[in-house]
């Protein structure tokens, strides 16, 4: 026996030795990635990304010609790094940075020195690269914009992070991605696929050939071309309206729910995020804090919605069947309740049946409305919830779902909202009456507002708004734009509402903006604007805020505008809307007037008094 074991432990050493050699020959293959990394170099093949177009297949975005100068670390030789640095037109410290940042990265693969040489600057580096081991130039392309309007549904390409490098293994140091807007949502469209070449090098790492014959190289995949909703003239248009002023724009057609255009006040030029002072650029946006160029305030900017919230108020009433459209309600200049609280009003014929009520827009109405829909509940916070349900099935206190990356979900309260206010007392209706004409706690952003009156166009549905209208010429078939969303309002209340958005324009408070020839329903609103300054809450120039859809009985656009310290309603929100109203359905303006009136104001002054020290006081 004795005899036996040392054959038998020889025998299992063997095995032991015998299965670790199949291991590493056979089943683990790090020893031959560590082999290939030596010996063969990966070579990547930049696709184009897809080209842009508008819903009328006017290209907005294409592509340019861009050379980024590469490093590999460890085939870096000694060299004159003042030298290399003049050559690339930068100094020797940022050199020395971005090669420590190479080596951090990873001493093998490559990293970008230099990103975004102009052909000029590449046609003068190629040669002389040559002197200098280690680096070469990698092949791109970089945006070439064809419009100078849109940035924020545009959005940028620009490099991606480490973060981004470790979160998706197709990105490399160097590569571009999508920021903000359509390039961002759309990124895995528009990037297309990388091609890659494996080179075969010899013991001295000088390049031999294809490895095994180029079996494992790919090609690059374009990215797709798509089109969007937006119709660049419009978007124009809406953009130089804006001027000097700021604010947002959102145009939708109801009968789609595509968006027409997407206007944010100041904007800035895409060009300016592309090349090598993208960065200079953006940072200089970035620190701009008066006029903001980077917020998309038809996104992401929340107002109080003003009058243009009446709509919402008497259909509601009319759903929860506290009022009917016959029933008058005087108005004296305001309406009194409680001990000493009063609601203000404008001057205007009383009493007021719900259609005239809209028109002249009347305070008292919509507040006793709102009022008598809260107690039509057993409590308050049930009231409140049984409201909010109601307004939520408009796509307002909720993020819409749209198709951009980028927006604020806006505020409509329930009963639990104001239970956290009032912890300790009973509250009622007229703790919140505020609510009922657009003020009070609500918060709104302009997309929801112009989706709100989408709704109301359609007597009660829409389609959740989205700027991707094709890949590739074919129709988006994604449910989330295609499928209609319904309110909880009956269909048979919304006429009332809409005779009454009508009536704005007839007699109403937009009488003279009417355009020959369209029926137009609109309403105005005038929403109360505050700010802290010095630690105080001080009271702005109120916002104008005007909605509108065209034609009455068979809607192409509905449309928001919201002018910041604009006044009121009709006054810059108003005349705007009607002419973007215009020159979408008739594509002339016959008012140059108007439009000549709007393009010569400016609300700049208004905006400077918070540092100024200028009163805000409105001037006729």
């Amino acid at each position: 026996m004795r005899k036996l074991i040392p054959i038998l432990l020889i025998v299992v050493i063997g095995i032991i030795f015998i299965a670790r050699l199949f291991y590493m020959q056979i089943l683990d293959d790090s020893f031959n990635k560590l082999s290939q990394t030596n010996a063969v170099k990966i070579e990547y093949d930049y696709p184009q990304r897809g080209y842009i177009f508008d819903r009328n297949g006017k290209l907005l975005v294409a592509n340019q010609p861009s050379y980024d100068v590469m490093v590999v670390p460890r085939e870096v030789t000694a060299f004159d790094t003042l030298e290399f640095a003049k050559l690339l037109s930068i100094d020797e410290v940022q050199l020395k940075k971005s090669l420590k940042k190479a080596q951090v990265y990873s001493s093998r693969l490559p990293s970008v020195v230099i990103p975004q040489l102009t052909k000029n600057e590449y046609a003068y580096l190629q040669e002389k690269l040559r002197k200098y081991p280690g680096f070469y130039i990698q092949k791109r392309s970089l945006r070439d914009y064809k419009t100078k309007t849109g940035s924020n549904v545009l959005g940028y390409i620009a490099e991606v992070n480490q973060r981004e490098i470790k979160a998706n293994p197709y990105y490399n140091s160097g590569d571009l991605t999508g920021r903000q807007g359509v390039e961002k949502q759309y990124e895995k469209l528009l990037r297309g696929v990388k091609g890659v070449k494996y080179v075969q090098k010899d013991r001295f790492n000088r390049e031999i050939g294809s490895y095994k014959d180029g079996i494992y190289d790919t090609l690059p995949v374009k990215g797709k071309d798509i089109s969007l909703t937006i119709d660049e003239k419009l978007q124009a248009y809406g953009q130089m309206l804006m001027t000097n002023k700021h604010g947002g724009i959102v145009a939708i057609e109801p009968q789609t729910g595509e968006i027409l255009s997407l206007v944010t006040a100041p904007s800035y030029d895409p060009a300016l995020l592309v090349g090598r002072k993208r960065s200079k650029n953006f940072t200089k946006l970035w620190y701009d804090t008066i006029n903001k160029p980077l917020l998309d305030r038809g996104l992401q900017a929340m107002y109080p919605p003003g009058s243009p919230f009446k709509a919402l108020t008497a259909l509601i009433a009319l759903q929860e069947g506290v009022i009917d459209t016959k029933e008058t309600i005087a108005c004296h200049m305001g309406f009194s309740y409680g001990r000493r609280s009063r609601m203000g009003c404008h001057y205007h014929k009383s009493p007021v049946s719900m259609v005239p009520a809209l028109a002249q827009s009347c305070n008292t109405y919509f507040a006793k409305a709102y009022w008598r829909t809260i107690d039509n509940y057993p409590t308050a916070p049930k009231g409140m919830d049984a409201w909010q349900k109601h307004l939520k099935s408009f796509g307002l206190g909720d993020f819409l779902g749209y198709d951009l990356p980028i927006g604020q979900p806006g505020r409509i309260p329930d009963g639990d909202y104001y239970n956290r206010w009032y912890p300790d007392i009973r509250w009622a209706a007229s703790y919140t009456l505020s609510n009922g004409i657009g003020q009070g706690e609500i918060a709104t952003t302009p997309i929801q507002l112009a989706n709100m009156t989408a709704a109301i166009a359609n007597r009660g549905w829409y389609y959740t708004p989205h700027v991707l209208k094709s890949i590739e010429g074919n129709p988006i078939k994604d449910t989330m734009y295609t499928k209609k969303r319904y309110t909880t309002i009956d269909a048979k209340h919304f006429e009332p509402i809409v005779e009454g958005m009508h009536g704005v324009y007839n007699y109403g408070t937009a009488r003279s903006l009417r355009i020959p020839g369209v029926e137009i329903c609109g309403k105005t609103g005038t929403a109360e604007n505050f700010t802290r300054i010095d630690g105080k809450r001080v009271q702005l120039t109120d916002h104008s805020i005007f909605v509108a859809f065209a034609p009455k009985d068979d809607p192409k656009i509905a449309l928001a505008v919201f002018v910041e310290n604009g006044y009121w309603g009709s006054r810059y929100g108003g005349r705007i809307a009607s002419l973007m109203i215009e020159k979408y359905l008739n594509d002339t303006i016959t008012r140059k007037d108007l439009e000549k009136w709007v393009m010569s104001h400016s609300l700049e002054e208004e905006y400077l008094k918070p540092y100024s020290g200028k009163p805000f006081k409105i001037n006729q």
